[in-house]
């Protein structure tokens, strides 16, 4: 039954577009021998991405701002980290943000910051759910706590 509601709640966030079928491929790596893998991955995206958006902010917080450079390189590295777990909208909301550092754009930059940890906590929070049912689960050999 857990495993039905399991993969339900992964099929809803693929509809909803949160998720993509990276997520799905990263399921498909989990076995036996690797129980945790999935759970360890996206930990360490989730412990990544806080810094990365971290400092995202900090860049944007200096009213006297100019290095856009560096601002693409932090959404970059965001962007590769999010598809690799399949953070469908995280990364399209890098995608903006990368398009208007791209145009110098500070006032584009700060609202789509915004868009991104207002995705981020919505994604941290609904995976930390959907490891938290696996941890309850009777059948789960996933122990470890979420972030």
């Amino acid at each position: 039954m857990i495993i039905r509601v399991l993969k339900i709640w992964v099929f809803v966030f693929y509809v909803k577009g949160v998720l993509d079928e990276q997520f799905l491929e990263l399921q498909q790596l989990q076995d036996e021998t690797s129980p945790n893998f999935v759970y360890d991955v996206v930990n360490i995206y989730f412990q990544e991405s806080e810094k990365l958006i971290r400092n995202l902010r900090g860049l944007l917080v200096d009213k006297e701002f100019s290095d856009y450079k560096k601002m693409g390189k932090h959404l970059n590295q965001l962007m590769g980290s999010s598809s690799s777990i399949g953070a469908k909208r995280v990364n399209n909301i890098c995608l903006a943000f990368r398009a208007a550092s791209e145009q110098n754009n500070r006032p584009a930059c700060l609202r789509a910051l915004e868009l991104l940890e207002n995705e981020y906590c919505y994604l941290n929070n609904k995976l930390h759910e959907f490891f938290q049912v696996m941890i309850d689960s009777p059948s789960s050999t996933t122990t470890a706590p979420f972030c």
